[in-house]
């Protein structure tokens, strides 16, 4: 269920094909800027090793020292939400608002920028400013979001870089909801804007818009709607079905998919669908292309209408017409009123779509254009579920009977929906940020320790003496750092929720858990001068220096103590559980040999780490000879000095000595024998052959095996675990 305007099989952009085929003139002019049949074309199922360089300062337009969140602490705040208020109600004529107002344009701007998020991978969200980008700015479900952002542009254009449009999306929205009455719980600013779409995000495999996904089959896959191209649901139900019963389980499906209960859930669809209105004044067929399809001459616009005039009263975006409530331009209680106080038929749209109209009404709802004319008050099927479906009823029933409670639930809930994708707390700022901590947050106490550089030399000393080994130091340090998700910023070392459920009781922890962190634990109690999670991330150092010293190479891990431990109470261990590696081919762990190959795993893990192509090279190269395998196991670890930071898993890789083969038919694991004797030399995982396999990834190891690279090969191993162990650190 989407905000104000969703799309349905009869919806503007109509089942459209995914891709659109371009002339053959087309086609020849490509050639000469990139174009013609691509390597993807001829060998479709090619490692994308370039996901990895997305994002990168070559489309970045800002220089390399621009800091935003400086330049959001130049921003006159006060100003800023002035200017949003003020855009609120100028009505501009290519755009006409509808009362005079852009509050439930803005905010369904607002909700649809976040609510592409899921916690399962972490990604999508309003964090990047996607929406500005394909295949987002030209989604059935964001028709007419084009104008909410031009009808922005004057704002972002005063303010520049101190407001970012991921920022400014949310920030609208929630102007909105204030403007109209309502007390919003807060807002966090500290979005960054991208400059390029997210090429990492799986959208889903349909080649059609519109096409329907089982609930049960969102259930295990990294995907927020049921049908491709929504945000959520169909709006006139499962297939169009038209049945309100029928879409629970897809409204559970999807919302729970971002971490929303019942609750939430009926507090987020009642709380926007509490002001504004959905569009379809006509048949969708009058509604043109999206805007990626659009001629150039539409500068970017997209879903140009041909009935009537095409905006104001003959606008058509969902192809719905519903207003909800009598005051669609201030919050009131009047969802919940109407949804039990009438009785509801099925009717249709002038476009020909399902929505429900109060048969025993009187027209009380009035014309967005003509203050003479009244309707009769509307609603989607999706919204009749939350009278109809039993639970969601009696938490309808409960704010119909208590609008404060209603009133607290959107606020906590519209919050969380803009904010999820955000990380921890520290990332937040401005003058607005909620005092409270929130368990989603994955909330960190106070530091209590604060070691001195004497304090670390001793409890470094003290890890050394232990009796573990390098193998074990590392693996204890990756297993703790590596659970971080570049997409919403959770995971990582601080917190030290290694040794809390549920990261202590994952099968791929099992190794650290029992063998290495009782250890670390007595250390860091003895010692009392650094918190679990810097003893953690030091014990990883430890091994490493050890490591490079054995190899030849005299070096010093980076070290920046303040993290801190969470407390049991801290840790949301159902949302925690999504953090649990499918596969983390660093470790050569994967827990279900069905679905995506083994190598596109471990690219998935390493951009998920943030990393880079040859980042994610040397770290493998680095893991594989310190013998960091969660179960202790020997593929991938080409070395007769394991514990030893050398590149021989590189040289080894690609001797020419060694010829490779599978070992049973599901290809997963290969040994290595001797092409002269044909003895076992090694064995390996698809995780460790693709760097030989793969063209980029063997350019890469060639650097890394050439007997130049020693020096390198170290250096630029600690650069890359360096940064993996501060991927958490936004307080830096």
């Amino acid at each position: 269920m989407s905000t104000h305007d969703n799309n349905d099989n009869a919806a503007a952009a109509g089942k459209c094909p995914f891709h659109h085929g371009a002339s053959e003139e087309k086609s020849v002019l490509a050639r000469g800027a990139g174009g013609g049949t691509s390597n993807r074309d001829w060998w479709p199922n090619m490692l994308r090793v370039d996901l990895l360089n997305q994002h990168s300062n070559r489309s970045n337009p800002l220089s390399d020292n621009f800091n935003y969140r400086d330049e959001f602490s130049k921003l006159d705040y006060s100003a800023l939400k002035a200017d949003i208020r003020a855009l609120l109600t100028d009505s501009q004529s290519w755009w006409p608002a509808d009362w005079g107002s852009y509050i439930g344009l803005f905010i369904r701007m607002a909700w649809h920028s976040a609510g592409t998020y899921r916690t399962i991978d972490g990604r999508g969200g309003s964090g990047r400013g996607q929406q500005r980008f394909a295949p987002l700015n030209s989604w059935p479900d964001n028709v007419s979001l084009d104008k909410a952002r031009r009808l922005l542009w004057p704002v972002k254009q005063k303010y520049g870089q101190k407001i970012s449009w991921a920022d400014l999306y949310i920030l609208a929205g929630n102007v909105s909801l204030e403007n109209a009455g309502f007390r919003t719980f807060g807002f966090g600013a500290g979005r960054e804007d991208v400059w390029e779409p997210d090429m990492d995000v799986d959208w889903g495999h349909e080649t059609e818009w519109l096409a329907h996904r089982h609930p049960e089959a969102l259930a295990n896959a990294p995907l927020g709607a049921t049908e491709m191209g929504l945000i959520y649901v169909n709006p006139e139900g499962p297939e169009a079905s038209g049945d309100p019963k029928s879409a629970a389980p897809a409204i559970r499906a999807t919302f729970g998919n971002m971490g929303m209960n019942d609750e939430e859930i009926v507090a987020l669809i009642a709380g926007g669908h509490t002001l504004g209105k959905t569009h379809g004044a006509a048949e969708a067929s009058h509604v043109g292309v999206d805007p990626e399809e659009s001629p150039i001459e539409a500068q970017g616009l997209g879903w140009t209408s041909s009935y009537g005039s095409g905006v104001g009263k003959d606008a058509i975006t969902s192809g719905l017409e519903v207003v909800w409530t009598q005051t669609p331009t201030q919050w009131s209680n009047y969802f919940f009123e109407n949804l039990f106080k009438y009785e509801w038929v099925k009717t249709h749209s002038p476009a020909g779509a399902i929505q429900f109209e109060a048969v025993d009404a009187e027209a009380i709802i009035p014309d967005p254009f003509d203050p003479e004319k009244k309707r009769k008050p509307t609603m989607l099927v999706t919204d009749l579920t939350l009278r109809f479906d039993e639970e969601f009823g009696k938490i309808s029933r409960r704010f119909l009977n208590d609008p404060q409670a209603f009133n607290e639930a959107f606020a906590r809930a519209w919050f969380k929906l803009t904010h999820r994708d955000m990380g921890p707390k520290a990332r937040y700022i401005g003058p607005e940020v909620p005092k409270e901590d929130l368990l989603w947050q994955d909330p960190l106490p106070q530091a209590i320790h604060q070691p001195t550089p004497a304090d670390i030399s001793e409890i470094k000393a003290r890890i050394a003496a232990s009796g573990l080994s390098v193998s074990q130091l590392v693996s204890v340090a990756w297993a703790s750092a590596s659970t971080f998700r570049g997409g919403d910023k959770r995971g990582g070392a601080n917190g030290a929720r290694l040794a809390l459920a549920p990261q202590k009781d994952w099968a791929v922890n099992a190794s650290v858990i029992n063998d290495v962190l009782p250890t670390l634990q007595k250390i860091q109690q003895e010692s009392g001068k650094a918190s679990l999670a810097d003893v953690i991330v030091l014990a990883g150092s430890v091994g490493i220096e050890l490591a490079a010293s054995a190899a030849g190479v005299a070096t010093q891990v980076p070290f920046t103590p303040g993290r801190v431990d969470a407390r049991q109470d801290q840790t949301d261990v159902e949302s925690f559980n999504f953090l649990q590696p499918l596969a983390d081919g660093f470790r050569n762990y994967r827990r279900s040999p069905k679905g995506s190959s083994t190598e596109t795993l471990l690219l998935d893990k390493a951009q998920q780490l943030t990393l880079s192509a040859p980042e994610l090279t040397v770290l493998i190269g680095g893991l594989r000879v310190l013998g960091t395998n969660f179960d202790g196991g020997q593929h991938g670890v080409f070395t007769d000095r394991v514990g030893v930071l050398s590149n021989d898993f590189f040289v080894n890789l690609l001797d020419m000595r060694t010829v490779w083969k599978a070992t049973d038919e599901s290809e997963e694991l290969f040994e290595g024998r001797d092409r002269l004797n044909g003895e076992v030399k090694f064995s390996a995982t698809r995780a460790d052959l693709v760097f030989g396999s793969n063209a980029i990834l063997r350019a890469l190891a060639e650097v890394y095996a050439s007997s130049d690279a020693k020096q390198k090969f170290v250096t630029d191993f600690v650069a890359a675990w360096t940064k993996v162990m501060n991927l958490d650190r936004f307080e830096l």
